[in-house]
């Protein structure tokens, strides 16, 4: 029984394999599009790192109208100071807020000036619900499995909440630093259970470096040490892979 509700939580994934991250990119940006066209005032669900730049590249390009619409971002860094261009806020405002002609302000990012982060990460909570949820939030995933900065081992109904992150996450963004001392060691984090709310995910990863990680995520059994295989339990999951990262799925 438990093999057949597994191969129906994987069957329900829409799994879409493209011949580049370009062309990942563009596909991934017609969905968003389409989500916004059919409801301009949208809350999106913005995602950072590498995975989603060929999504936002085709976004820019496409000349979509995205003035009535509102974000959120899925983490942000603790430590850092304020305005640095490392910063998950920073990185918004030059890859989302004013490529796509946002509004400003429009993009929110965990407030991590409050001494009291538990509070603040209640507030990002609220906010998120007072703004209706998220229609359509856009994924990437670490080579982990962490889901924003959803490290292993985080329960899979875990809320917006600090997080520590994994030495492995801090390594991989270490190339974003002068040094891997300078890499955060804290952040504010959206929970998986916050992440699940949202009405529709989409995926974007791209690279053979990621192919074993999306491998067992999206086909391997459901886990907190998998963080991204609570995707399998969401019922509209849009993945969008280039050819490398999908070279281990099976049939």
């Amino acid at each position: 029984m438990n093999g057949q509700k597994d191969r129906q939580r994987q069957d329900a994934l829409q799994i879409m394999v493209l011949d580049s991250p370009a062309e990942a990119g563009a596909a991934a940006a017609a969905v968003v599009l389409s989500c916004v066209q059919a409801k301009p005032d949208a809350v999106l669900g913005f995602a950072t790192g590498s995975s989603p730049l060929p999504l936002y590249d085709a976004l820019a390009e496409s000349g979509g109208d995205f003035s009535g619409v509102q974000g959120f971002a899925l983490d942000e860094y603790v430590g850092l100071p304020p305005r640095d261009p490392r910063s998950y806020a920073a990185v918004i405002h030059s890859e989302v807020t004013r490529r796509l002609g946002l509004r400003p302000g429009a993009v929110h990012v965990p407030d991590v000036s409050d001494p009291d982060l538990d509070a603040s990460a209640q507030r990002y909570e609220r906010a998120i619900s007072d703004a209706g949820g998220v229609d359509l939030q856009i994924l990437g995933i670490g080579h982990n499995g962490h889901l924003a900065f959803n490290e292993p081992g985080a329960a899979l109904d875990s809320r917006t909440r600090v997080e520590v992150l994994a030495e492995r996450t801090r390594r991989a963004n270490a190339r974003f630093f002068d040094s891997l001392d300078e890499v955060p060691a804290l952040c504010l984090t959206q929970g998986i259970g916050t992440i699940l709310q949202a009405r529709h995910l989409l995926l974007i990863a791209h690279g053979t470096d990621k192919a074993d990680i999306v491998s067992r995520a999206l086909q391997g059994p459901v886990s907190p040490e998998c963080p991204a295989s609570a995707l399998q339990l969401h019922p509209q999951v849009t993945v969008f892979l280039d050819r490398a990262a999908a070279a281990r799925l099976h049939p």
